[in-house]
């Protein structure tokens, strides 16, 4: 009686396993940017990505929140985040295009809801199979600190930090 549902259940496994193997070797799975997401496909990422954050804190900002490190933080961000993450009232032309979607930094809460030091971590490693790269051989510690400054308070930056990332259009004057 006990071998028998020992058995049943190491079966029981098995056939799990194999209809998941199944699943994605028989190209069932959702793998295109335009399909619909897997079951619970984003519940395990994003459980995943907070426990391993949890992991690794990176502890408080040695670096302060004033004018010079915000705009210091601005210009990194323009030079390598804009592009995907946005600029204040400038949406981003990539954004349908990818998957998962980007967050848009400058729109709505953005992550100004997240501690700086979860920022500091995607930035510093970014999060595997969502197109967010790792800045830690780009960038060093003190401009990592600068850029997650800069997004952890987006939505009360100075008016210069402002006008590094969107340049004041009458200022630009057009040459003929």
């Amino acid at each position: 009686m006990l071998r028998g549902f020992i058995l049943g259940i190491i079966v029981g496994i098995l056939i799990v396993v194999a209809a998941g193997y199944y699943y994605f070797a028989s190209g069932m799975a959702p793998a295109a940017v335009a399909d619909p997401l897997m079951p619970f496909e984003r519940k395990m990422a994003h459980m995943a990505l907070d426990a391993r954050i949890e992991k690794q804190q990176a502890g408080t900002s040695p670096v302060s929140v004033d004018e010079p490190n915000l705009l210091a933080g601005a210009n990194i961000y323009t030079q390598n985040c804009a592009v995907c993450h946005g600029l204040p009232n400038h949406p981003v032309d990539l954004f349908t295009m990818m998957f998962p979607l980007p967050t848009q930094l400058f729109k709505g809460g953005g992550v100004t809801d997240d501690p700086v030091s979860e920022s500091f971590w995607k930035v510093q490693n970014g999060i595997r199979l969502s197109g967010m790269p790792a800045f830690k051989d780009k960038l060093n510690p003190t401009q990592l600190w600068q850029v997650s400054l800069l997004v952890a308070h987006a939505n009360e930056l100075p008016a210069s930090v402002k006008n590094v990332l969107v340049p004041n259009p009458a200022a630009v004057s057009i040459q003929p």
